[in-house]
């Protein structure tokens, strides 16, 4: 088990997922878990102008299906929600904006945590998010706490929307971005830290490339 901690828009999903084709391993991309819970609560009446009815949105939680599938198209798994890809819709500007708070409740982090535990309870497998290391996996072989610059961060965020067709303010993407930090790292239920044992890897500056390379040395140092 490698698991894979820290801000968001770091990268990790990109970093673990290709971790996860180099050592054959399985992927299992946590955060995208949570934006697809935020999706049905926005769908299903359970938000309203930025407020969410959390009281709502938990007696929900058993209906909810999430899972994921293999395309071969992009070489990565597509999140589905009740059996529909919702891979472009769950990384919107609004399901951002929505995401850190959903993922505060506590009903909702307990039924995502045991998704992920039985998801994971195999050898072999890459997983991030935000306490995958201090939480979930406390007891993975290998811990990465990934870090990069909220404006290098906020770029990145930028240029990927782009590519899909959707114009945001460079200025909106890094004050939430700068949100999400904040609330990520004081939410009372399973805030955002470094694990004491995790290996920080800052990737302001360095390719995806010069990344695997930096993850290949530390699993060559364990044995892998």
């Amino acid at each position: 088990m490698i698991a894979i901690d820290g801000f968001s828009s770091c990268g990790k999903s990109t970093f673990a997922r290709e971790i996860a084709a180099r050592m054959g391993y399985i992927f299992i991309d946590t955060g995208a878990m949570y934006r697809a819970v935020t999706l049905y609560a926005l769908r299903h009446g359970a938000v309203d102008g930025g407020w969410i009815d959390e009281a709502r949105l938990v007696a929900m939680l058993p209906d909810i299906r999430i899972s994921f599938r293999f395309n071969a198209a992009r070489g990565a798994s597509d999140v589905y929600l009740d059996g529909e890809n919702v891979e472009r819709e769950i990384r919107s500007i609004g399901v951002s904006n929505l995401v850190s708070r959903v993922s505060q409740i506590g009903a909702v982090r307990e039924q995502l945590v045991r998704l992920q535990q039985q998801m994971g309870s195999a050898k072999g497998v890459v997983m991030d998010g935000r306490d995958i290391g201090t939480v979930v996996f406390p007891d993975a072989e290998l811990k990465i706490f990934m870090t990069a610059d909220p404006a290098v961060r906020a770029m990145r965020r930028y240029e990927e929307l782009k590519e899909k067709g959707q114009e945001v303010p460079l200025a909106e993407i890094e004050e939430n971005i700068r949100s999400r930090d904040l609330a990520d790292q004081t939410r009372a239920i399973g805030p955002l830290r470094q694990a004491d044992d995790a290996l920080v890897l800052d990737n302001s500056h360095m390719t995806v490339d010069e990344q695997m390379a930096w993850v290949q040395d530390k699993l060559k140092a364990l044995g892998c």
